[in-house]
């Protein structure tokens, strides 16, 4: 009596595993094999030529007690994070709010301004950004008409990290449409009613906009936390390439990529990326944990 509604729910569910089978066997070959293969080599010490050759946890104990460009390039690297990230949200926010205005066109500004995250990522703009921020790039030559003399931006240790966080602020427009549509989603009787109230425009977007856009803030700054981590091609471009000037583009994937492509260190360098995933992992549990003070869903799940 039992056999024939049990033969039926395998039959649905052979069903769902045979559409999902081409996404297991994707997701087992190209995210869980490599990444398994990466755990091992990372306890190795592995070149390319020769077979990988067993050590345990010393490529860990190495990076934490004798390598001194791992703490460097971690440094350059929570330093992009910590101002390319707020930057990058209050700039996206601001535009947002400003398209929200009811101008025309608003389809138009709103693909101008995702163009360049698009673009923003590829080595093209990046070489053009190096052009921009040169010694006698665009940027200086504007400076010099009102009287002032602009720095070596991208040859300078001190200079070059604000450039590339530039770079980064400019590619707003993929979080800056995510804000926008978050802000459309606002019940415009809250602002009616404040205003009634007496409310400010600061103080309406202190009370309302903020808290009902709370969600849309965690998305962006998980996105952009994970995103920021994985800087590479700007501090490899605009950089030299190397690290330099003084190790100040030394960004933490760019150490990596030098690590395992550069000196044949693959062992060493699987280990430098696994430090990195747990890293994320790390800042990415932070915001979820923190989310339920700050993150309001209006449906009574704040935070969850």
């Amino acid at each position: 009596m039992k056999t024939a509604p049990k033969s039926a729910m395998w039959r649905r569910s052979g069903t769902a595993y045979l559409f999902l089978l081409p996404w297991l066997i994707g997701f087992a070959g190209l995210t869980l094999g490599p990444m398994l293969g990466s755990l091992y080599l990372s306890l190795t010490k592995y070149n390319l030529l020769n077979a990988p050759q067993w050590l345990g946890l010393d490529n860990y104990r190495h990076i934490f007690t004798a390598d001194d460009y791992f703490y460097k390039s971690l440094t350059v690297t929570f330093k992009y994070v910590l101002f390319s990230v707020p930057l990058k949200m209050a700039f996206a926010l601001l535009v947002a709010i400003a398209l929200n205005k009811g101008i025309r066109a608003l389809g138009i500004y709103r693909t101008v301004y995702y163009i360049p995250s698009l673009l923003g990522g590829s080595v093209a703009i990046a070489i053009v950004w190096r052009q921009l921020f040169d010694g006698e790039g665009l940027i200086n030559h504007f400076l010099a008409w009102f009287g002032i003399e602009g720095p070596a931006w991208i040859a300078h240790p001190s200079y070059i990290l604000s450039t590339i966080v530039t770079l980064s602020v400019w590619q707003f427009g993929s979080a800056m449409v995510i804000f926008l549509a978050g802000i459309k989603q606002i019940p415009a009787d809250l602002y009616e009613a404040a205003q009634v109230d007496g409310a400010g425009k600061l103080r309406q977007f202190g009370r309302i906009t903020l808290p009902m856009l709370s969600p849309v803030i965690f998305f962006n700054l998980v996105m952009g936390i994970i995103n920021s981590f994985q800087v590479f091609t700007p501090g490899y471009v605009i950089g030299d390439g190397r690290g330099g000037p003084v190790n100040s583009t030394l960004f933490y994937t760019l150490y990596l990529y030098l690590k395992g492509f550069s000196f044949f260190d693959m062992g060493y360098a699987a280990a430098l990326a696994w430090i990195m995933l747990i890293i994320i992992g790390l800042f990415t549990s932070l915001v979820f944990v923190t989310s339920r003070f700050w993150v309001f869903y209006g449906d009574g799940k704040d935070g969850r």
